[in-house]
């Protein structure tokens, strides 16, 4: 029976190719606006490491006192980052599975391949820890060990796109690279790894940077050649240092660093925040102020996914409502204008069950062309994203099957929902009166 009625849905389609085609573009586009939307919200709002999020932690102290609360933005709560001597302190008591403090450089490389100019890359200031914490991948070696890190080792891990620029990429574990005029001995090169947002420093750039991160140097190293900062839109100086240059930043409470941690279980996370409790009442002479949240709590504190950018939820629901309703209209006019067919059809015997089943299934037809068209739509949005921004958005315009078929099975729903008025009014035709009017 079903075959029938999609002949008949066929062949009705076929006899209004106007409004079929107004019905589908416009399923089409209202679906590709809401996808689009959606996607762009989930993507930037999932979970980085849905494996070990629950895992990972982020704790802040606050190093500036009372005094500073009425001058921050976040009222009591602790600075979003360290300075230099909580961190070294924390680093060196090592209460964790796995620790890492960080801090965002953008070094200069001097290549030394024929016909390259140096360029900068962005990179980071990091504990050896962090690669295993976070399940880092590597194409060749792997990154730096704890001795490394005690003897501030001049050691590098690069990242992909580095590496084929810079060694054709070819393994290129023991080589050299210079960065800032000091060299660096590559211990591990990184497959194609760029999470978003990038977790481990939240506070750096608000949480999401598009552009490969290329370069990863030992937090110790980078501190003792004086890399510097590259500044963030959280870091700041309650105090001026005292000293001029980075020497002064050092030996002040200026925060400019980054930490996460890896707790294995709720009885570590309890150890740890009773530590720094125990950290903050000795190291500071204030009431102890210290946060520890966890991964996907820091992710939501800091707003990496902005109030404006949820805002588009909505408004891609809106403009599919506004769709449908052009729709239901389109659908309207069509069904009522075949009046004297289902009075027809009635006086022949046909029940309302069977024209709910017969405009209902041409409802599904129409959904499922206009899904098609929506998915040609969204994919032509998300390439044009990634052309338009390319740092901006390649890693997150991305269509994927499961979009693809949430985007076929919105447009069928979504159809199937408009449809379910105008098929109603449909099934009230009365057979005598239709066809005594024809």
């Amino acid at each position: 029976m079903f075959g029938y009625y999609l002949d008949l849905a066929w062949r009705s389609l076929k006899r209004s190719p106007g409004i079929t085609a107004l019905m589908v573009l416009s399923i089409g586009i209202g679906v590709a606006l809401a996808m689009s939307t959606w996607t762009l919200v989930h993507l930037m709002s999932r979970d980085p490491i849905p494996q070990k999020s629950a895992l990972l932690f982020v704790p802040t102290v606050d190093m500036w006192g009372p005094a500073a609360h009425a001058r921050a933005a976040r009222g009591d709560d602790p600075p979003v980052l360290l300075d230099y001597g909580t961190a070294e302190a924390l680093l060196r008591d090592h209460r964790a599975t796995y620790q890492s403090a960080n801090y965002w450089i953008a070094p200069t490389v001097v290549p030394s391949k024929v016909g390259l100019h140096p360029f900068n890359v962005s990179g980071f200031a990091v504990s050896g820890q962090l690669f295993p914490m976070l399940d880092v991948p590597f194409q060749y070696g792997s990154g730096w060990s704890a001795a490394d890190d005690a003897d501030r080792a001049q050691v590098v891990v690069i990242g992909q796109q580095l590496n084929d620029k810079m060694f054709s990429g070819r393994d290129s574990v023991g080589k050299t690279i210079e960065l800032d005029g000091r060299n660096y001995r590559v211990v591990g090169v990184l497959k194609d790894w760029n999470p978003q947002p990038i977790y481990y420093d939240v506070p750096a750039f608000g949480g999401f940077m598009i552009k490969p991160i290329e370069v990863f140097l030992p937090f110790s190293s980078a501190i003792a050649a004086k890399v510097p900062s590259n500044g963030t839109a959280y870091a700041g100086c309650f105090k001026s240092p005292e000293q001029p240059g980075f020497e002064g930043y050092l030996h002040s409470s200026c925060a400019f660093i980054s930490y996460i941690a890896q707790l294995d279980n709720p009885a570590a996370v309890q150890r740890y925040r009773d530590y720094l409790i125990g950290f903050a009442r000795q190291r500071f002479t204030w009431p102890p102020n210290v946060r520890l949240y966890g991964l996907m709590t820091w992710l939501k504190y800091l707003q990496t996914v902005p109030a404006g950018v949820q805002i588009l939820r909505y408004v891609g629901i809106g403009l599919l409502v506004v769709c449908l309703v052009d729709t239901i209209g389109l659908m309207l006019a069509k069904f009522l204008r075949r009046s004297g067919e289902i009075g027809v059809r009635r006086a022949l015997g046909a029940t309302r069950r069977s024209i709910y089943a017969q405009f209902l299934t041409e409802g599904a037809v129409v959904g499922v062309a206009g899904g098609v068209l929506g998915i040609v739509f969204t994919w032509l949005a998300m390439a044009w994203l990634r052309s338009v921004y390319p740092r901006t958005w390649s890693a997150l315009a991305q269509v994927d099957s499961r979009l693809l078929a949430a985007t076929l099975l919105v447009a069928i729903v979504a159809t199937l929902l408009a449809a379910l008025y105008p098929t109603w009014r449909a099934a009230q035709v009365q057979p005598a009166l239709q066809i005594k009017t024809n």
